[in-house]
């Protein structure tokens, strides 16, 4: 069996300010920008890794999901509790450097972790969780 991962989603709740962290901050492509305003869906991803995409998108639109949910989903968000990812490279420090002189809330300074990874964590624009792990 041959599997990827093509895309993952993360809620944003300023399409711009995402746009920025992930393009900007982060160096990824954009692939796709659509909608305006709060709901936009934008693609991006690295420039060397064509077939990996995150969709950042505006939360809880979906049909099916109550005012009830909405709150909770802005709840979590605000919170910085709702969504995540963990990505990798080989230069930790020169990525944790990249953010932190970008602005990027800085959750975690690299830290050699017990079970046996390098890694460390930022929020971006919307609260999501950003990890990094150190690839030998």
């Amino acid at each position: 069996m041959d599997i990827t991962i093509h895309w993952t989603f993360l809620p944003h709740d300023d399409p711009d300010a995402s746009l920025a962290f992930y393009r900007d901050t982060l160096g990824f492509e954009v692939r796709n920008d659509v909608g305006s305003g709060g709901m936009r869906w934008i693609t991006v991803g690295p420039a060397d890794q064509p077939g990996t995409s995150i969709v950042l998108e505006p939360p809880a639109v979906g049909p099916g999901i109550t005012d009830d949910e909405r709150h909770t989903i802005a709840e979590m968000m605000a919170k910085g509790s709702y969504a995540r990812i963990t990505l990798a490279t080989a230069d930790l420090d020169g990525v944790f450097a990249r953010l932190r002189a970008g602005g990027a809330e800085v959750v975690q300074e690299p830290t050699e972790q017990p079970y046996g990874v390098r890694d460390c964590a930022f929020r971006d624009p919307a609260g999501n969780m950003i990890r990094f792990n150190e690839r030998h």
